[in-house]
Order: C-alpha cells, then structure tokens, then sequence
C-alpha cells in the first residue's frame, strides 16, 4: 500500500486540522465524511472534494475502500467508534482523550490488539517541533535524569460551553480536556514513568461566567450558557514508582488577570521551560547557562504540529515508523485522569 484512504468521522472545529493535514500528505487521501450533521458533513467535503458523505459513522466503516479513520467527535463515543472502526479492520486514529473511563480504554486496547491494527492516540503537543528538538536532548542525556515536572494551563474566561461543558459527553472539563495534554506531554518527556499514587482537586465555583461582557471567547457550536456541568479547574499531584513527580493545574474559569500556559521539566543535569517557548537551563564550568534553540516555532505550532501528527500517523499505517503514542499510552493517561477526578470526589489519594 503506497497510499492511505481516509475516512473522518466528526466534523467539528477539531476536525479543520486533520483534513487540512491529510490534504497536504501526498500518501493519503480523503474518500470519505461522516457527521450526524448532514449540511455540515456536504459543506466539509464540498470544501475538501470528498466523494462519500455518510451520517451513520457505520456506514463509513462497512466501506471497503477506507484503510483508516480520524475520529473527531465528542468524548462520549470515541470508545464505540474506535471499537467498531477496529473491528471493521481500520486503523484509527483517536483525538484526545482516548475515551471517559478505565474500563472503556481497555476494551479499546483489546480491540487493537486482537485486530492487529494501529490506534494512535491524538496527543497532538508530542509533536509540535520544539519538542522534536527537546526530545534530542533529553535522549542524549543532556538533561539527566528528570524527577520533576510542573505544568499550567489557565483560562480566566474560556469554557466552550456546548458538549466541552456537558460532563455525560465530555467526561469532564478543564481536566480532561486541555489537562490531558499537560499531564501527557510531561508524562511523555519524563520516559513514561509508572504511577504510584494520585492525589487532586476539583473546582465548581465559578461556572462558566456567562455573564461576563466586553470580552471575546471561544465557544462551541452547540454552545448553550444554561447548561454547565464541569469543573471550573483541577489540580494534582502525581507520583511515580521511580521517585519522579508532576504538579499540574489547569481551568476553564479563574479570576486570573491574564490567561497562562506554563510546563517545565527538571532533571538532574539540566531542565527545560516548554511552554510559552522552549528553553533549556544546564551549567558548564559551573556556571548555569540558559540556552535558547533557534527554532522557527520555539512555541506550540498549531497547525503544524498537527500536520507532523497526521504524517506520523499515516507513515505508521503504511508501515514506514512505529506510533509514538499507542493505544497502551492512552490507557495509561485515562487511569490518571480517572484516579485525579475519583481523588477529588472522595479526598483523598488514590494509590495504583
């Protein structure tokens, strides 16, 4: 197979960025949409020149022509559908989080395991290019050992409302939704450590501050300021078996005077500040250096970390490389973030 036949299911704002990458791959093509949302599913492959339109992502999957499926729908159902998409002998790739609890993310890693065929987990920010560059250093051990982690993502005024703020189709809020990928990207940086214990908090004082004027934000199609059933924001602490440990707070509502995005790593030969730009501190001659790589995007490139993520995947469809992040990882991350929303509700630290 030279080239991949991609099938999208779920056309909301997420899915911009997977066409827009799949587009510009000359080794896949797109023959097939699917959105419960029939004018959107027409309007997206009118946009993209995609032959089939479909709104029953089933009929997508009895297709014998799509080799694989980007799933870009809500929370709630990526487990059915990469499940059945599995099944239909698909790969898949499935935008974060993999799923809402535990036991869904394990019937999805048994299905890949007894298809034989590749999930990859959409944590996009393991690609984004400054990591690309960290990662090197951290490889060669330029970093040492990394035994502590603190990532931030605070919105004072930034719950999509919609889906995003329905906790029975998102699994939660802030947490699982931009959390996810804090929690993972250090998680990833650090070597994938096992977790020992998990202790966090939740949030429910703010809502999701509907009432606030004068200032623009980001809100979901379906948005509806009546309805808000997540959290405001979380914290944790997690630690690891091998001593390591990672601070991690993010929210969608917070008397915050400016909106921050904070995630650095420490070892013991050097540390790194990922975000806002890449950074990285060590010492020579006893001297502490901060050096700063001359990289195009020192910070998160949207778009083209996504582009690298959707080339990895179908590179890694066609058997050309091997995923950087399995299904196995998506499983891992969903026994932390279920472990921080049960310590929350019950107060105390969850032990694995």
């Amino acid at each position: 197979m030279s080239e991949l036949k991609i099938g999208l299911i779920g056309t909301g704002s997420i899915s911009e960025s997977h066409l827009q990458a799949y587009q510009a791959n000359p080794k896949a093509q797109l023959v097939a949409v699917c959105d419960l949302n029939e004018d959107r599913a027409r309007d997206t492959a009118n946009k993209y020149h995609i032959p089939n339109v479909y709104t029953d992502y089933r009929e997508l999957l009895a297709s014998p022509e799509v080799d694989a499926v980007s799933i870009c729908t809500w929370n709630n159902s990526h487990a059915e559908i990469s499940i059945a998409a599995l099944q239909a002998g698909k790969h898949v790739l499935c935008e974060k989080p993999l799923c809402k609890t535990v036991d869904e993310a394990l019937q999805i890693e048994q299905a890949a395991s007894e298809s034989g065929k590749l999930l990859q987990v959409g944590y996009v920010r393991r690609h984004a290019s400054n990591i690309a560059v960290l990662k090197k250093f951290i490889d060669a051990g330029d970093l040492g050992e990394i035994y502590y982690a603190k990532a931030s993502l605070l919105r004072r005024l930034g719950n999509p409302g919609g889906w995003f703020a329905d906790r029975a189709r998102s699994g939660g809020g802030p947490l699982i939704d931009i959390g996810v990928h804090a929690i993972d990207l250090c998680w990833y940086l650090m070597g994938k450590p096992k977790v020992k214990s998990v202790s966090g908090n939740t949030y429910h004082k703010l809502g999701n501050r509907s009432n606030i004027q004068n200032y623009d934000f980001y809100q979901a199609a379906d948005y509806d300021a009546a309805h808000n059933t997540v959290e405001d924001m979380a914290n944790a602490l997690i630690r690891f078996e091998n001593g390591a440990s990672l601070m991690v707070d993010v929210s969608f509502a917070l008397h915050a005077k400016e909106n921050s995005a904070l995630i650095n790593i420490y070892g013991d030969k050097g540390g790194a500040e990922i975000e806002p730009v890449l950074s990285i501190v060590t010492e020579r001659h006893d001297t502490i250096i901060n050096i700063d790589p001359q990289i195009s995007a020192p910070g998160f490139d949207f778009q083209a970390a996504f582009d690298r993520e959707i080339n990895h995947f179908v590179d890694s469809c066609l058997g050309l490389t091997e995923t950087n992040s399995p299904v196995e990882d998506g499983v891992e991350m969903m026994k932390i973030l279920n472990a921080i929303y049960q310590s929350a509700a019950e107060g105390r630290e969850i032990h694995f």
